[in-house]
């Protein structure tokens, strides 16, 4: 089920090149709390984060991990994309296409290790899936839930726990 809420947002434009994971966390904590618009995607819906996000960690008054939204502009749509909903969107492609998957969890795992997905947007774009969300929201989506996951997590596991399951759909 998605969580969408009919709202609208007032967000600042920014770009951050994703990077090694610890680097691109230190400039994200570095955020003021706010909506900025991050992504854009190629059918006109935006990749938006919110700071301050709903976990406190480190159990301080301070909070610096954000909420990762697929923002549709026409109807005003927040939809609070989860693990576990792209979880299950690739499970489905994996079933549809295995070869098609394996070539996006590839591109994937490219911006898992701290690549920017815009310098391969081409490949994402090439992608065809009938079921589920398009490639690329799913992998820029990540862009921003790996690096708020480091910030929760900066002990070293941060976006690695998200990422377990999809190695076990690599072939």
């Amino acid at each position: 089920m998605k969580n969408i809420y009919q709202h609208e947002i007032e967000l600042k434009s920014i770009r951050i090149d994703n990077c090694q994971k610890k680097e691109f966390a230190d400039q994200l904590t570095k955020l003021p709390y706010r909506g900025y618009d991050v992504e854009d995607l190629e059918d006109g819906r935006k990749i938006v984060i919110t700071k301050p996000g709903g976990k406190n960690v480190y159990k301080t008054s301070q909070k610096e991990d954000f909420l990762v939204f697929i923002f549709d502009p026409v109807p005003s749509t927040l939809w609070q994309i989860s693990h576990s909903q792209i979880l299950e969107d690739v499970k489905a492609k994996v079933r549809e296409n295995e070869d098609e998957a394996q070539k996006f969890l590839y591109l994937l795992k490219r911006t898992f290790v701290g690549e920017e997905p815009a310098n391969f947007m081409d490949e994402i774009r090439a992608l065809s899936f009938r079921s589920g969300e398009k490639p690329e929201a799913l992998i820029k989506a990540y862009k921003w839930i790996w690096g708020q996951e480091d910030i929760n997590y900066p002990n070293g596991k941060g976006r690695g726990m998200s990422w377990v399951e999809y190695e076990k759909l690599i072939k």
